[in-house]
């Protein structure tokens, strides 16, 4: 599955998530938007206003949202 996490710095969510899927065993590709703007226009045009917003090939997470996030595992 591919799982990406969008992120930005100083973000203690972003931070939640990461060690949230690290410590299930969910790899992830992380795209910082402080260090990659670029990303930030595709978010708005997703219609998403904050980070984190995780996505998968299953589902599309916004925020710390453990029990949805454990759906990625599956």
């Amino acid at each position: 599955m591919n799982v990406k996490i969008f992120s930005k710095n100083n973000c203690m969510q972003c931070k939640m998530v990461k060690r949230f899927l690290a410590d299930n065993q969910i790899e992830f590709e992380e795209v910082n938007i402080d260090e990659q703007p670029e990303a930030i226009d595709w978010l708005k045009a997703q219609g998403f206003q904050s980070v984190p917003v995780i996505t998968s090939d299953a589902a599309t997470v916004i925020g710390f949202r453990p029990d949805q996030l454990r759906n990625l595992a599956s």
